[in-house]
């Protein structure tokens, strides 16, 4: 595609505009964000001498609306410093600044007057075939470009985020009748390779495909809720993670996004889908329609289905209940139903465990499952030609593991059928018709690629776009070299093999560190490189904690003793293979999955990998490699004549305060990821496919078995001498505790290369025994065993 993207405006800084710009300045794009000039001064800026002609009252809203947005928790940001990618101005005085930009996009309220206004003015300014796009939720496109040129025309349609941009990956792309199939290919193309997105290809419907399916299913649930008459924390609890959706589930995810956000979507749904046989759903029930009287709409008004309360100096969040409309502490939630799934790992086979429950549980699954199978049916052709389009949004846009269709068929398409015949809820008749001619699932793999029924040729075909992503859950079947408890080693085709864990949290624990060994040992013999990667919620939690704290627990020091070691030695076999190999980490990847990507030849990160060295918190020490390979680093950072301090100092802080970076491109800076070397995936269905093709290009490039390291520098005496000084003045300040002081000065022994009485070059080895006898004698210590258990039984750091 020959357009290139170098610079967007975006109109309009509300939660959506600030958050879009954001979104763009991650990916290197320079950003023009745009706002309206306030009607009067505030009687600070009165107070400051400031007029209406200055800038900083003229810009006020734009930056105002921008800061808020960056202080939010999880940031919009992967890093601060790309934060001056964004220029903030006014509409009065900049929008002719538009004619410098690729792509104009409008993100103000949702009036379509306003809208229009906004797009005669920015017609004005733009310089032909400028890409002209509308964040609207709903509005038809055809009427925002209405009386607009036919220049301006062909380079218009929608382009939907969902908030917040950075994490949700649904992008629908809305053409309207006059929109180019070339600017339509763009978008589609653009969102998913450079923006990280999900692009889905959505009809001029009301709501398009995501909200038009999601909010019909919660408003669906809300029904079902008031007449199977559940709690709010049980529905909350048969909503998340067990069906593979957010843990904020149903009633926590209205209340930060806001109920009066969902009341507003329901009722234009309401209003503008007539024939919608669904449509009397979408009319609040009861209890909603008392919390919207009351103004409950969760977080923004500081309560709704749930409210946050001091009691005793403590902070309790109660439920609300829908009967009393009081609020009350939580209540466990138990059914036989949930007891049973818990045991079943994979989410295809839970959702045939939870149809089948017997208890309330299963009564309020199989409710809730055929309203929304009979719904999505329904709305092929209405939204959307391709039944792919809908599981592709669901996904994306609310966090499903398995869309609509996807969880059709793990219960089974004629099973569900059954059930809702029973119930009256019939499915549209092109399932019977799919199933009379013998396709008997909406989905099937061939030959690696996933392919979807078709509704008009009745034939299964390729997702378009998806030929580029690579996925081991549609090649594992038929593509398995060796397996274990815990891994399996998969061929990805073109002589390079993959690892992946599926331990809990993909720990790492004996029966992977076998696997990684076999994984190598198997790429060294026939093949040309290995990728350790795998597609679970986290790349992996690090070290199997509960082992070790078990072996310690024990003081079985000889077990402890060979952990370690092999841990190293796994880690060290990696850096020396005679094949490269590239670790691919995606979300959380601690400890020792960290330890693993620094030894690697090439990391190729997900831009949302959460990396670090976090053992400080559990009273240790990096002990599989990491603090060897930080002390590496520091050395590797020096130059002739440099002042070697601060490097290590700061270093070690990164490892003594367990810091993780907030996104890939944090890890640069905290030395995690190496700077010109690792690389970072924005879309996280082309990981496993970018981290191939660069482990081929090692490959292919020659690659050549490294050579153990002999000629790391360390400090010794001249930097423990710093150490030891800045621990004693932490303790004495009471910032750190007596332990944190001894694992501190463990730290810097091993970083520092010991007690040297001179700066000295040593061995990887060297570094890895003193990390070894420093991690050993932190396992021995009673109150690292106390921060050990605290961690187990809670997940809280215990500052002992």
């Amino acid at each position: 595609m020959s357009r290139r993207i170098k610079k967007v405006a975006v109109i309009g800084s509300g939660v959506m505009g600030s958050r879009i710009a954001c979104h763009f300045a991650n990916i290197g794009v320079q950003v023009l964000l745009l706002d309206i000039v306030p009607k009067e001064l505030r009687e600070d800026e009165v107070k400051k001498g400031l007029t209406i002609q200055d800038k900083a009252f003229k810009n006020r809203v734009v930056n105002e609306a921008l800061a808020g947005v960056v202080k939010s928790n999880p940031s919009p940001i992967y890093k601060s410093s790309f934060l001056s990618r964004i220029t903030t101005g006014n509409l009065n005085d900049d929008l002719a600044q538009i004619a410098t930009c690729d792509w104009v996009i409008e993100a103000v309220t949702e009036n379509l007057q306003i809208k229009r206004n906004l797009f005669e003015n920015i017609e004005k300014f733009r310089k032909p075939g400028t890409l002209i796009t509308s964040n609207t939720s709903g509005i038809p496109l055809h009427l925002l470009s209405e009386g607009r040129s036919e220049d301006f025309q062909k380079n218009f349609c929608g382009t939907h985020f969902f908030n917040p941009p950075r994490y949700l990956r649904l992008l629908e792309i809305i053409p309207e009748p006059k929109t180019s199939p070339e600017v339509i290919d763009f978008f589609m193309h653009y969102g998913d390779l450079y923006l990280g997105k999900t692009t889905v290809l959505c009809k001029d419907t009301p709501a398009f495909i995501a909200n038009r399916v999601g909010v019909f299913g919660i408003m669906a649930l809300f029904h079902l809720i008031e007449k199977m008459g559940l709690t709010v924390e049980q529905v909350d609890k048969l909503t998340g993670p067990v069906l593979g959706r957010p843990k904020s589930a149903t009633f926590r995810t209205c209340d930060v996004v806001g109920l009066d956000t969902l009341i507003h979507v329901a009722d234009g749904l309401r209003d503008n889908v007539p024939n919608d046989e669904a449509r009397d759903l979408f009319q609040l029930p009861g209890y909603v329609a008392k919390l919207n009287e009351n103004k409950w709409y969760g977080d923004k008004s500081g309560q709704g289905f749930y409210k946050k309360m001091k009691k005793d100096g403590k902070s309790e969040i109660l439920s609300l209940d829908l009967k009393t409309f009081e609020y009350k502490p939580q209540e466990k939630v138990k059914f036989a139903t949930l007891d049973l799934a818990k045991s079943i790992d994979s989410l295809t086979d839970r959702m045939k465990a939870l149809v089948m429950g017997q208890d309330i549980a299963g009564e309020f699954y199989r409710a809730s499952f055929i309203g929304l199978f009979a719904y999505v049916s329904n709305r092929i052709p209405e939204i959307a030609d391709e039944l792919y389009k809908i599981d592709d949004a669901m996904r994306a846009g609310f966090g499903w593991q398995l869309g609509p269709f996807e969880t059709w068929d793990a219960i089974g398409v004629q099973s569900a059928i059954t059930m809702m015949e029973k119930a009256g809820n019939k499915p549209a008749a092109w399932v019977y018709d799919m199933l009379k001619k013998g396709n008997t699932l909406f989905y099937k793999t061939e030959n690696g690629l996933k392919k979807y029924y078709d509704i008009p040729s009745a034939s299964y075909k390729a997702i378009p776009g998806t030929e580029a992503f690579l996925l081991l859950d549609n090649i594992r079947a038929n593509k398995t070299v060796w397996k274990n408890a815990g891994t399996t080693v998969t061929d990805i085709g073109d002589g390079i093999l993959n690892i992946e864990f599926h331990t809990k949290m993909n720990t790492i624990g004996g029966e992977v560190v076998e696997g990684v060994n076999k994984a190598i040992e198997l790429a060294e013999k026939d093949y040309r490189g290995l990728v350790i990667s795998n597609e679970g919620d986290n790349f992996s939690a690090g070290a199997n904690l509960a082992l070790l704290f078990s072996m310690a627990a024990e003081q079985d020091w000889d077990e402890v003793s060979m952990a370690i070691k092999m841990f190293q030695n796994m880690n060290m076999r990696i850096r020396y293979s005679s094949i490269p190999v590239v670790v691919a980490p995606h979300n959380l990847t601690l400890g020792g999955a960290c330890e693993m990507a620094m030894h690697s030849d090439k990391v190729q990160a997900h831009a949302e990998t959460y990396i670090g060295l976090v053992e400080f918190g559990a009273g240790l020490i990096p002990g599989g490699g990491g603090t060897k390979e930080m002390a590496v680093r520091i050395s590797d950072s020096f130059s002739e004549g440099d002042i070697e301090l601060p490097e290590l100092r700061e270093k070690f802080l990164t490892l003594a305060m367990a810091k993780v970076s907030t996104s890939a491109y944090e890890a640069y800076d905290l030395g995690y990821l190496r700077k010109g070397h690792d690389e970072i995936t924005l879309n996280r269905s082309r990981l496993l496919t970018d981290a191939k093709a660069t482990c081929i290009r090692l490959a292919e490039e020659g690659y050549t078995q490294p050579v153990l390291r002999k000629d790391i520098k360390v400090l010794g005496k001249q930097a423990l001498g710093m150490i030891y000084v800045g621990a004693d003045v932490m303790q004495k300040g009471n910032y750190m505790s007596e332990h944190d002081k001894k694992i501190s000065l463990k730290l810097g022994h091993v970083i520092c290369g010991g007690d040297l009485s001179a700066p000295t070059l040593v061995t990887e080895q060297y570094l890895l025994d003193l990390e070894k006898e420093a991690f050993l004698s932190l396992c021995g210590e009673k109150k690292t065993l106390e921060r050990m258990q605290s961690i187990l039984n809670g997940g809280k750091i215990l500052r002992n």
